[in-house]
């Protein structure tokens, strides 16, 4: 997996919702709840497997101070995400 690299695109944080973007277009999001559960991420089909969910997941972690978990239902890709960042939780 090749890193992203994140210096040059930024991060906005609205009520519950991280979002990476640049000038031109979102590479992803994540909308979430004060106890730390997901309710959506999204990472752009073209940006994914460079470290950006996993990066969106722990700005999540860091704010809430809180164990990640997801909300049901979640998808297939979102059940592999998950057994992936089992590690670090």
């Amino acid at each position: 997996m090749k890193n992203f690299d994140f210096k040059d695109y930024k991060i906005v944080e609205t009520d519950g919702v991280f979002t990476f973007k640049n000038m031109n277009t979102t590479i992803g999001f994540i909308r979430f709840k004060n106890n730390g559960k997901i309710e959506y991420i999204f990472v752009n089909p073209v940006f994914r497997k460079k470290g950006i969910a996993k990066k969106l997941l722990k700005l999540v972690k860091k704010k809430t101070k809180k164990k990640i978990e997801f909300e049901k239902p979640i998808s297939p890709l979102g059940i592999k995400l998950l057994q992936s960042l089992e590690k670090w939780n």
